[in-house]
């Protein structure tokens, strides 16, 4: 698989809220050949890098593993002996593109909070400036799960005639109460730390707010899976004799078990702790919390009339994260807006990160629509279960309407 892997200078960027930096690095790899007409943009979730398929990564600066490779590449859903697959780190994170880590070239010191706030606009906008560079005036797809599903909804609001198809998986046009209140909690888990300073923690001699990132971690973890996922996994049970607590505990905590549910949860958030930014958590979370589809339009539907193509929405059963409920509410928007639309609900217990680890339920109709759109029936009919881990009432899998 031909894989390029760059970091291109964009120049002065201003931001939605009208601020400038003087340069925007934007972090990509593309995977494949293009030939004029089969580019397909992968947007990235909210810690994911631009590494979204090939080998593991030795660079320290980005993810080592990549994200979706069971979806991306030769033979794959998105495959690359077919497609030109791009994928960019956006702006605001801290895997190769300008974020609040980056040094400020006015000052030679990292930006830290000076960092201008971001918007999945800026995402799009950045994004479709990435294109200009490397020639891409026109998209076949875009596709993106959670977070990224909104930046590919900005695309067809945005830039409804760049692209053809648009895929939005485990994604709403906005989230709900519910996960904004525990974005905030995971927002002063970081900015209650001591070592977190104002944002700024990035000299050689400070440390940084590893406690509260890895607090607001955690709560990231449980908002991804369901009920039914965690208990299989866990359930009750003490974690192994080989296990440390890396949390202080109160002396009477020494009494009651340690859970293998607390050791998982402490384990992946020491481990995200190395490779991610708390700022850029900070950033990155505001601006998911801020999307609303609706934006400058009277409604949903409104903010999508001008775009005419083809969408596949995909949602998950146990996704309490972002509800079939919610995914049937964006598809409704899509038909009034008169394009063509599928909604593919999934029966799954994995809840959110059921569009990462289930590729065999998420590639096939993923491969189908990139080929065929809705019109060609590519996504197949048949009905979902009604599920525990939902009171969504029985739908097709498949719901085509123009």
């Amino acid at each position: 698989m031909n894989v390029e892997h760059n970091t291109i200078s964009l120049g002065e960027f201003e931001f939605d809220c009208g601020e400038t930096i003087p340069d925007l690095e934007i972090t990509y790899e593309a995977y494949g050949e293009f030939d004029g007409d089969n580019a397909v943009l992968v947007c990235h979730a909210l810690t994911g890098s631009a590494h979204v398929a090939g080998r593991d990564r030795v660079d320290s600066a980005d993810q080592a593993r990549a994200w979706w490779d069971d979806i991306v590449g030769p033979g794959k859903a998105i495959d690359t002996t077919e497609y030109y697959v791009v994928c960019a780190n956006i702006p605001g994170s801290c895997y190769g593109s300008t974020g609040p880590k980056s040094e400020n070239p006015e000052t030679g010191e990292p930006y830290g909070t000076d960092f201008p706030p971001v918007t999945v606009t800026d995402w799009t906008e950045a994004q479709r400036a990435l294109l200009d560079e490397l020639g891409i005036p026109h998209l076949h797809a875009v596709v993106g799960g959670s977070v990224g599903g909104m930046n590919v909804l900005e695309w067809a609001k945005r830039h409804p005639d760049h692209v053809d198809r648009i895929v939005p998986i485990a994604a709403a046009a906005r989230l709900d109460t519910q996960c904004l209140s525990l974005d905030a909690i995971a927002r002063r888990a970081i900015t209650t730390d001591p070592n977190w300073n104002q944002g700024h923690y990035y000299g050689e001699d400070q440390d940084p707010p590893s406690d509260g990132l890895a607090l607001a971690r955690q709560l990231g973890h449980v908002m991804y899976l369901s009920k039914a996922s965690m208990e299989h996994r866990f359930g009750r049970r003490a974690a192994g004799r080989d296990a440390v607590r890396t949390f202080p505990t109160d002396a009477a905590g020494a009494f009651f078990p340690y859970r293998d549910v607390e050791s998982y949860l402490d384990y992946n958030a020491e481990k995200f702790t190395e490779r991610f930014d708390a700022n850029s958590y900070l950033y990155l979370t505001r601006a998911m919390d801020n999307y609303d589809l609706a934006a400058g339009f009277e409604s949903d539907a409104d903010a999508l009339a001008a775009f005419d193509g083809d969408a596949l929405v995909m949602s998950f059963t146990a996704d309490w994260h972002f509800t079939t409920q919610q995914a049937e509410a964006l598809a409704d928007s899509l038909r009034d807006a008169d394009a063509n639309v599928a909604h593919h609900v999934i029966d799954s217990d994995h809840g959110h990160d059921a569009f990462l680890v289930e590729p065999d339920n998420v590639g096939p109709p993923l491969a189908d629509f990139l080929e065929a759109g809705v019109d060609g029936n590519a996504v197949t009919d048949s009905v979902v279960e009604d599920s525990q881990e939902s009171d969504f009432a029985p739908v097709h899998n498949s719901l085509f309407s123009r």
